[in-house]
């Protein structure tokens, strides 16, 4: 069995619970990429591919990914994940995804390259199904690490095939959101997905910015902290460094020493 995942923290929440359930374990895929932001436009294509590759380069500028751009290959993560299916045909793979924009994008953007292995892809959408929390309590997760350990057994239970039709209405819905290529992705529910402008986020950010200078960690934490959709510290500094090329905002320190010297407040008039 093959799982797989859309964020790091997702990884480790499983491998958590293949820990307590032998019937889980299997090999763990990250796709580590966030299609729920950025261009898209030809993103199966070498130039689309390239585009892609550019903005992210962007936007890890200065932060503390920088140099982790280039072991980013979800490209080489599929290949693979396809050779593995084609050499072993009692093997499945199980995409996991929670509702939120980064999974759903995910989800299309994989699901739409294995239309050959129909009947061995499992989809496991924790879509508006309530959980128990640490502490008992019923709750609606939007992220698959949010739930506790003990509660992927029952997670588990929602594994289902991707269905002949929505192999055929999926991609051809992914397609249409690659043609829009907004640069922000947002989930309405379900599946459905739609785009928004790349400010998307930018009101979410100044609601903690004020005239007096705040370390730029500080107010990138007091903003996820406070978004009901969030989306990765990355894009939300780059936004904030394109708010600072607009004037609207002011970010001191030295750039090359990276975010935690940075500090942010508001462009005085």
């Amino acid at each position: 069995m093959i799982h797989i995942v859309f964020e790091t923290a997702n990884v480790k929440a499983l491998q958590t619970a293949m820990e307590m359930d032998e019937l889980l374990q299997g090999e763990i895929l990250e796709i580590k990429d966030d299609f729920a932001v950025g261009p898209i436009a030809g993103i199966y294509e070498t130039e689309g591919y390239q585009q892609r590759r550019d903005w992210w380069k962007e936007v890890v500028q200065f932060s503390p990914y920088e140099n982790q751009l280039d072991i980013v290959d979800d490209k080489l993560t599929v290949h693979n994940l396809m050779n593995t299916l084609t050499q072993d045909e009692s093997q499945e793979a199980w995409i996991w995804m929670g509702q939120n924009a980064h999974d759903v994008s995910g989800y299309y953007w994989l699901m739409s390259q294995l239309a050959s292995f129909a009947g061995r892809i499992q989809v496991l959408y924790l879509n508006n199904l309530p959980f128990f929390n640490e502490k008992g309590s019923i709750f609606y997760p939007t992220h698959l690490h949010e739930i506790q350990p003990r509660e992927f057994l029952k997670a588990k239970k929602l594994a289902r095939p991707i269905t002949l039709s929505e192999f055929e209405i999926d991609p051809d819905e992914w397609k249409k959101i690659c043609g829009e290529n907004a640069m922000v992705r947002f989930l309405e529910g379900g599946k459905k997905i739609v785009g928004k402008e790349v400010t998307y986020f930018d009101k979410s950010l100044l609601l903690h910015i004020t005239k007096d200078a705040q370390k730029l960690n500080k107010v990138i934490g007091s903003a996820l902290n406070k978004m009901t959709v969030q989306t990765g510290d990355a894009f939300l500094v780059w936004r904030l460094r394109m708010l600072s090329n607009e004037g609207v905002l002011v970010i001191n320190g030295d750039l090359a020493k990276g975010w935690k010297e940075w500090t942010v407040q508001l462009a005085l008039a």
